[in-house]
């Protein structure tokens, strides 16, 4: 990380709290200033990196059990000497390391081939769990009968996403670490429901199109009522009889509404 505190122009008060800084951040390539104590450098030095190693431990528990203690620290180290966080806030700090992960961070040959993958999974528990939305219950109500979601356009919860990955990340443990991708997308489902819980779901293909074209349907002006929808996805399978994936869609459409990630129809 580079530094511009010596330079003249600076008043000598932010000259010496960008030395301090930079000290605390990368003390290996950053001397301490001058006229402090050791002993309480030392102390800031390792107050500051232990909160940030053990929020980042407890964001990202399965990746911190699966790489070596060396490894970690000395990933943690270049994150935190080397990222320009861009927030203040405290909670967004894991995603900050997920974006040093993706853009910033050198790849070596130890690292698991999930590791990005891996850290998006654990990172998206935390981010639905501080994630602030309301909905307005005014445009949506409940179905009142069986043909209601699918003459109804459906409504998702703001609080439910769909992802998919390479890597069964949701299966990764200090016991099992693929070394290779599979041959099929892991589609999860993740959602918070009315008690603030936060649960992952394994999906198929179809149900995570699904749960895709509700999302995107509800942004659109001319929305689809959830038998359209099944006949897309009937078209896109090239299905012989539609009649069957729209009975099984159905019921899809019954168990999202039952876990909170559909929310109602609407009209």
């Amino acid at each position: 990380m580079s530094t511009t505190y010596n330079t003249p122009e600076r008043p000598d008060f932010v000259r010496l709290q960008y030395a301090f800084t930079a000290h605390i951040r990368d003390p290996e390539n950053n001397s301490s200033p001058e006229d402090i104590d050791a002993r309480r450098m030392k102390i800031y030095r390792e107050l500051f990196y232990n909160n940030v190693e053990s929020f980042m431990a407890s964001t990202y528990p399965v990746l911190r059990s699966i790489i070596p203690d060396q490894r970690w620290h000395a990933m943690i180290r270049d994150y935190y000497a080397k990222h320009q966080s861009h927030t203040p806030l405290f909670p967004e700090m894991p995603r900050e390391f997920l974006k040093y992960l993706e853009h910033e961070r050198e790849t070596e040959p130890d690292d698991p081939p999930f590791m990005l993958e891996l850290a998006h999974y654990e990172w998206v528990e935390l981010a639905l769990s501080i994630l602030d939305e309301k909905t307005d219950g005014k445009v949506f109500f409940l179905p009142g009968n069986g043909d209601d979601l699918l003459t109804g356009i459906p409504v998702a919860s703001p609080l439910a996403w769909v992802f998919g990955y390479h890597f069964p990340v949701h299966k990764i443990s200090a016991d099992y670490q693929p070394k290779m991708s599979g041959n099929q997308i892991t589609y999860l489902i993740v959602y918070r429901d009315s008690r603030d819980e936060i649960h992952f779901m394994e999906a198929n293909q179809v149900t995570a199109r699904l749960l895709q074209l509700i999302i995107s349907n509800n942004t659109n002006h001319d929305s689809k009522n959830g038998k359209a929808l099944l006949e897309q996805i009937a078209s896109e399978l090239n299905h012989p009889r539609p009649d069957i994936v729209i009975e099984a869609g159905y019921a899809i459409l019954a168990g999202f509404l039952e876990k909170g990630i559909l929310l109602g129809v609407r009209p």
